[in-house]
């Protein structure tokens, strides 16, 4: 297997604030306060919807600059819901200012579909734990 990502956290002194290390970019996550934390960083679901959105504005823009289309400023606003049986549903909704037609957002949503991390989200991964030393 290829490694494609790393990703390292480290508990701090204040409660559920963790410094994560991924790739070469530091930052920290935390729980809000209605939830026990201080808020001083994105909640894991947080970076899941940032992670999501991060891979579904740049695989577009790749798709648009091949295509030759000018996305021009390019927004995407995500929510995750949870339902009675704990089911995630997420909700993408795309913005761009460019001047494109029906067809090329309908292509637009295609490849939106099949980003590496939406298929990733969608089909699962395989997820394993061992002890460290």
């Amino acid at each position: 297997m290829k490694t494609i990502a790393r990703a390292r956290i480290t508990s701090t002194d204040a409660h559920y604030l963790h410094n994560i290390h991924a790739g070469r970019h530091d930052l920290q996550t935390d729980e809000p306060v209605a939830l026990g934390g201080k808020g001083l960083g994105p909640a894991p679901f947080d970076l899941y919807l940032a992670s999501l959105s991060a891979c579904t504005a740049i695989t577009l823009r790749m798709y648009a600059e091949r295509k030759g289309w000018d996305l021009g400023e390019f927004r995407a606003e995500l929510q995750a819901e949870m339902d009675d049986d704990g089911h995630l549903h997420v909700n993408r909704i795309l913005h761009a200012s460019g001047p494109l037609d029906d067809a090329q957002w309908q292509r637009l949503l295609e490849v939106a579909a099949k980003t590496p991390v939406t298929k990733v989200m969608r089909e699962g991964a395989t997820i394993t734990s061992e002890r460290g030393s």
